[in-house]
């Protein structure tokens, strides 16, 4: 999930309700994204972040309200005595602020407290098993976006935080025993005391999550942002090159081989969380369970003056002529850039065409110059959120804050340390905060007080005005201390149900077909028998049908399957499509065609076993009385021999010019593409 879309956590309450009662509600169950920018679209209740996929896409939305809703009812189901530990660590090179000028904005004492114009900590809180002893589990928070894979991509992927949750598992589960198929390993295939017979460390059921913090202002584009024209370092004020956005790009630490860089970038992430899975002097997590959340109308929230706060209040949403200018992760287009206090008249009078924002809206906002005033527009429904909510969550000596959008990285420290002198005296001062970002409900950015003043892209879209921090200050601390008190905290204005009201301009799947004499799932083009070796690419070319009739149905689009060793040896899954080493493409001649076809591909990783192989693709087709058929279909078998020396065989880069690109094989890729109507989030800046 790219980011928590406010519509899916109501109906996850609502079925989870069904279900088991009160016991899960919006006061115990926090759904944060990752925020992946290679994500499908359409599944959020508000205007403005659905553009890109044209309106609601309800497969999304329904995909994702039953995936989350199988995952806690599966979890409840196979709960155990377990022990906590949390252990916090240094992580370097895997994220750089994207906007240091308005870092620089803060107050100088302030910047002095720390090493780093990012948070380089990560949080790991390990779950293990109370009667086995195993490790059945690890979650960490880390603020680095998941902007490795750039927007000219149009696959589907978990991006850095997605790869380094396979890594870590991908480890565990051949840790355990269970070899490379860490996919399609589940909540069942332990016993029901977690022993497994296994002298591993780990549960062959082991999940590891790679959760977001402060993200706002970071960036995994480590090397810098640079002009591609020029290859010289943009203007740091504007992110410009030649005083436009468009060529200044950041750079990831293998450019300019984006899925390099996030694979990089990935494996930082899980080579420390792995070291601080291990960590010795990690804490035992010792205390009580508690939570409290509220529902916040942030369009005018009244903040008083404090140790924390200063006095103002907030404003109805709207967004600044630089959040049109994208970032260094994702540049806009036109003439917008970042930085832009007073925007041009041009688009001026494309806003007032809109709606032309009162100059009450244009106070409260100051000196953000509106581009959208999206909080005051309400056709065909609202554009963005009013009402939002927070939550903090605490077990032991470890204190969550769900927060519903993209704080930066001082917005966060300022958080952590409003909250922490509220909890210390009463929780210890060894208390642990962490930020969960993008929680709930999606709310754009949350910049400081003084970084909004330079409206950079995060301020620009910090929607509710200059004081949007000092009120999420002001209103964790109230939580906080109802917290500590045991009191209960009013529940807030609930936020509306815009589901019934959505529009989409995205047709439907009408129908599915085949040429003349074909089927669905019949290879249209066979891989070479091989030999095939280590980093080579296999492909195959299927007869398909369009994946959103496959959304929810089905597990994997794709299988690569070896054949088992031994006379009358069965086909047993290596990889689907949830694994780094396979790619599903699928498309259409043309764009009324009702024909498809899908490319399986598999880039050969180093670990694979020599012997005989096949790939599998499997899908559902479309019939003119609207039901749905699955099919599946099969390559003949092809040969994967022992790794060859380097020197006797082509390198990486040869072989990607030879075999048509073998990175794009580096991510997870669960495909679908815009043709059959699920988008990505690319299409709005970043």
């Amino acid at each position: 999930q790219g980011v928590a879309s406010q519509a899916v956590p109501l109906a996850v309450h609502k079925k989870l309700q069904e279900e088991f009662g009160d016991l899960y509600g919006e006061q115990n169950v926090a759904i944060s994204g990752i925020h992946t920018h290679s994500g499908p679209a359409g599944y959020l209740q508000y205007l403005l972040y659905d553009i890109t996929s044209l309106g609601f896409v309800r497969e999304s939305f329904d995909a994702l309200v039953d995936g989350i809703v199988l995952a806690v009812t599966r979890a409840h189901r196979s709960v155990r005595p377990g022990t906590l530990a949390v252990a916090r660590g240094e992580l370097l090179n895997a994220n750089t602020n994207r906007s240091p000028t308005a870092y620089l904005a803060n107050p100088a004492s302030e910047r002095a407290r720390f090493k780093h114009d990012v948070d380089k900590d990560m949080t790991l809180l390990r779950f293990d098993s109370a009667n086995s002893g195993k490790s059945i589990g690890a979650l960490t928070w880390f603020p680095v976006h998941c902007t490795s894979i750039n927007n000219t991509n149009r696959l589907i992927s978990g991006d850095n935080k997605g790869a380094a949750s396979q890594m870590f598992e991908r480890h565990a589960h051949r840790d355990a025993g269970h070899g490379s198929r860490l996919a399609s390993v589940s909540a069942s295939a332990c016993s029901a005391d977690g022993r497994d017979g296994s002298s591993s460390d780990f549960d062959p059921a082991f999940l590891a999550a790679f959760g977001q913090a402060n993200v706002g202002d970071t960036s995994p584009n480590v090397l810098g942002a640079f002009c591609q024209d020029t290859g010289l370092p943009c203007d740091p004020d504007h992110s410009t090159c030649d005083g436009r956005t468009e060529m200044c790009i950041g750079r990831g630490p293998a450019y300019p081989d984006y899925f390099a860089s996030n694979e990089i970038i990935a494996r930082r992430q899980f080579e420390r969380a792995l070291s601080l899975w291990n960590e010795s002097s990690s804490t035992p997590v010792k205390g009580g369970i508690s939570y409290r959340h509220a529902y916040l109308d942030m369009s005018n929230t009244q903040v008083e003056e404090s140790t924390w706060t200063r006095a103002g209040r907030t404003c109805h949403a709207s967004m600044g002529f630089a959040f049109a200018a994208g970032t260094t992760d994702g540049p806009g287009a036109f003439d917008f850039t970042q930085g832009d206090l007073n925007g041009t008249t041009f688009w001026r009078l494309v806003r007032d065409f809109l709606h032309v924002p009162s100059e009450q809206q244009k106070a409260c906002q100051a000196p953000k110059p509106i581009l959208l005033d999206t909080g005051a527009v309400t056709l065909p429904y609202a554009w963005q959120p009013a009402i939002v909510e927070i939550s903090i969550l605490r077990v032991g000596q470890v204190v969550v804050l769900c927060v519903p959008g993209e704080f930066t990285t001082m917005a966060g420290r300022r958080l952590r340390a409003a909250v922490k002198e509220a909890v210390a005296e009463t929780w210890g001062p060894d208390v642990e905060l962490v930020i969960a970002g993008l929680t709930n409900t999606y709310s754009s950015y949350v910049t400081t007080f003084e970084e909004y003043g330079v409206q950079r892209y995060e301020g620009a879209s910090t929607i509710y005005g200059p004081h949007t921090l000092d009120a999420y200050i002001q209103e964790f601390r109230k939580l906080a201390e109802a917290m500590v008190d045991g009191r209960t905290t009013p529940p807030g204005p609930l936020p509306p149900n815009l589901v019934p009201k959505q529009w989409s301009l995205l047709p439907p799947v009408v129908i599915d077909s085949t040429p003349f004499g074909g089927a669905f799932g019949k290879v249209v083009v066979e891989p070479p028998p091989g030999p095939w070796h280590t980093n080579q690419t296999v492909s195959a070319t299927f007869q398909s049908a369009c994946p959103r009739n496959s959304l929810g149905r089905r597990g994997s689009f794709l299988t690569v399957e070896r054949k088992a060793d031994g006379v009358g040896g069965g086909w047993e899954i290596v990889h689907t499509d949830n694994d780094m080493s396979t790619k599903f493409e699928w498309g259409r001649p043309h764009v009324l065609s009702s024909e498809s076809t899908a490319v399986v591909s598999w880039r050969i990783p180093p670990d694979a076993q020599p012997g005989t192989y096949r790939l599998q693709h499997f899908g559902d087709s479309k019939g003119i009385l609207g039901g749905f058929t699955p099919f599946s279909g099969a390559t003949g078998s092809f040969q994967v021999g022992p790794p060859v020396p380097p020197t006797s065989r082509r390198s990486g880069q040869q072989w990607s010019a030879a075999m048509g690109g073998w990175e794009w094989s580096r991510l997870a890729a669960r495909t679908v593409l815009r043709t059959c109507g699920l988008g990505s989030f690319w299409g709005l800046p970043v």
